[in-house]
């Protein structure tokens, strides 16, 4: 039994071996507000340039460790420029191509069978029994939402009604599969979610979300990384961000 169990493990790693995609790539370490954005950037960037973006999305914070311990990603895409300090001053990622590519918002949505609140401090009152965010600890979009709870004056009130997502993805997985009654995650997730309605929050009551990116590595997937760039800040790059709900930087790359 053990034996057939290893062959099928063996199979199993063999099948996804092969299921990469054929020619050229390009590894890239992404926020998880930005999956469904970037999903459809991946598509037009590689019917354009034949070159394939293999995403993988997570919390900002979890994706730079894993950048800085040596994971062969050669774009990092982050929720909040600290990450890519973070990289950059271990010797990551090059400096010089740091550049600002979005800024992030955050909504409350609320699944279908849950009116949607109409100002923040109405998720303290007991309807709202779950209420879901991502990690503040290594998640710039759960470090917002507690900013803002916290403004809100509710944050102590919901304390023992919290569920903590990995990530914003993961925050926004417990409301639609009615885990949770309320998540406050990323207005680029809710604007593509069937059914539900969302609140957006005032930005003024949180840490602005300056997205920056940036290229790692020194390698032919290295250049394939800089043309995605060059593709996100296109008019087609810009104009699939602007539907996902993200604001625009201006083109000025950040002074450092």
């Amino acid at each position: 039994m053990r034996l057939r169990a290893y062959a099928l493990a063996v199979l199993l790693i063999a099948a996804g071996c092969s299921s990469k995609p054929p020619g050229k790539t390009v590894r890239v370490a992404a926020a998880s507000d930005l999956a469904l954005a970037f999903e459809e950037l991946g598509r037009e960037f590689h019917n354009k340039t034949g070159i394939t973006p293999v995403f993988d999305f997570g919390s900002s914070g979890l994706l730079a460790k894993q950048i800085e311990q040596g994971a062969p990603y050669f774009l990092f895409a982050a929720a909040n420029k600290q990450y890519v300090d973070t990289v950059v001053a271990a010797g990551k990622c090059d400096a010089k191509s740091v550049r600002p590519y979005a800024r992030g918002r955050i909504v409350v949505w609320c699944p279908s069978k849950v009116a949607a609140p109409l100002k923040l401090e109405e998720l303290a009152e007991p309807r709202f029994a779950k209420i879901a965010i991502a990690n503040p600890e290594h998640a710039p979009y759960g470090k917002a939402a507690k900013e803002a709870l916290e403004k809100a004056g509710v944050w102590d009130k919901i304390q023992d009604r919290l569920v903590i997502g990995e990530n914003v993805q993961a925050a926004m997985q417990y409301a639609r599969n009615d885990s949770a009654d309320a998540a406050v995650v990323a207005l680029s997730l809710a604007v593509v979610t069937d059914g539900g309605a969302f609140l957006a929050i005032d930005q003024s009551q949180y840490e602005p979300l300056e997205q920056e990116l940036v290229v790692c590595g020194n390698s032919e997937e290295s250049d394939a990384a800089r043309q995605l760039v060059e593709f996100i800040a296109s008019t087609d790059g810009r104009e699939v961000m602007t539907r996902y709900g993200f604001l625009l930087p201006t083109e000025q790359l950040r002074k450092k």
